[in-house]
């Protein structure tokens, strides 16, 4: 299994440097690094506020690293071992790439979404459509009735545990998306004319129309925080 084994690992971290060295370009604050049975997971501890386009290049650059490295790899490769190394390539690289959070592809779709919905309402769409994701694929492998391995029931089970703790911590990183919004001056563009806090979005200031009458965002949010207190 040696073979397989420097296969697998030389992929992920490879993928992984991707995201990190793109992640220091732009100066966010790594957390850690981790190794999963499907592939690696970079988790930041930045910003939510953070430009949408910086976080998809940090997105982008973990696959685009993959594949570049992939094909200057196999030119120093036996057949047999190219055949290994493909084979594990292409499942890391598709399997990343579905639209399933915390996967490249959901996180791709999340930033998709953030572009034409409020923050909230984004990140509540990419957990129901990864959880879909998951079950429909299930069910129709069971439908199938396809010989399930281990180490994938091991993915699928390591998938919910994540996106059921993401769920949980929905309120969490929406209250800290607001503080941010708060306690930091941003310069956005873009501006949106809004009639609550839910409908606030990423890479834009708001204007709230309430009550027939306009309020800036801080004025807004300093009624929220104070409330809560």
């Amino acid at each position: 299994m040696f073979k397989q084994i420097i296969s697998f690992t030389s992929i992920i971290f490879i993928h992984e440097l991707g995201h990190y060295l793109a992640a220091k370009y732009y100066k966010w604050n790594i957390d850690k690094i981790y190794f999963y049975p499907y592939g690696g997971y970079t988790k930041f501890n930045d910003n939510l506020n953070r430009p949408i386009y910086q976080e998809l290049i940090i997105m982008i650059m973990g696959p685009l690293f993959q594949i570049i490295y992939y094909f200057i790899i196999i030119n120093f490769l036996s057949s047999k071992t190219v055949e290994i190394f493909s084979t594990y390539h292409y499942s890391i690289l598709f399997f990343n790439l579905l639209p399933i959070y915390p996967l490249d592809g959901g996180k791709l779709l999340n930033l998709i979404f953030n572009l034409c919905l409020p923050f909230s309402k984004s990140f509540h769409l990419i957990i129901s459509i990864s959880f879909g994701m998951i079950f429909l694929g299930g069910a129709l492998l069971l439908l199938n009735r396809a010989n399930i391995s281990l180490s994938f029931l091991m993915v699928i089970l390591i998938l919910v545990c994540k996106l059921t703790e993401e769920n949980k911590k929905r309120n969490f990183y929406f209250n800290k998306f607001l503080l941010e919004r708060y306690l930091t001056h941003y310069s956005f563009s873009k501006v949106k004319v809004i009639k609550k806090i839910n409908d606030m979005y990423r890479d834009c200031k708001h204007v709230f129309f309430m009550n027939k009458k306009n309020y800036s965002e801080k004025e807004i949010l300093k009624k929220y925080f104070s409330s809560r207190n």
